[in-house]
């Protein structure tokens, strides 16, 4: 997958969408998903064009990374998840079906998320 510097998460960075934000830093972007699926459901996003882990874990700085980790955990400590639980993920290419050529990280909570898949088989 290409990154698309058209996707609605490059469009919230440059502000021509708008988003509910809950943390911004120099690297790093999180807000509330326009269509929670938990009664917690919040986006942390890289600032710069990248696509998955592999791209980012490959390009980004030890400061972006560093960044987007911190980011992750400030975000879910302050929606107050830590102490009953929470659950993050990132749908990466096709089989994991991301919908946005953009690196990103839900962070789920609020409430029993229950198992974290189902069995699939091939």
């Amino acid at each position: 997958m290409a990154y698309d510097p058209n996707n609605i998460f490059a469009r919230i960075l440059r502000g021509e969408i708008p988003s509910k934000k809950i943390y911004e830093d120099e690297h790093t972007l999180a807000f509330h998903d326009i269509n929670p699926l938990a009664p917690v459901h919040a986006l942390v996003i890289p600032k710069g064009e990248y696509v998955s882990f592999a791209d980012f874990s490959a390009k980004a700085s030890d400061a972006e990374i560093a960044a987007l980790v911190r980011a992750v955990g400030k975000v879910a400590k302050d929606l107050g998840c830590e102490q009953d639980g929470y659950r993050i993920l990132s749908n990466i290419g096709q089989n994991g079906h991301q919908e946005v050529p953009h690196l990103h990280i839900h962070i789920f909570g609020g409430a029993s998320l229950g198992r974290m898949l189902n069995k699939v088989t091939a």
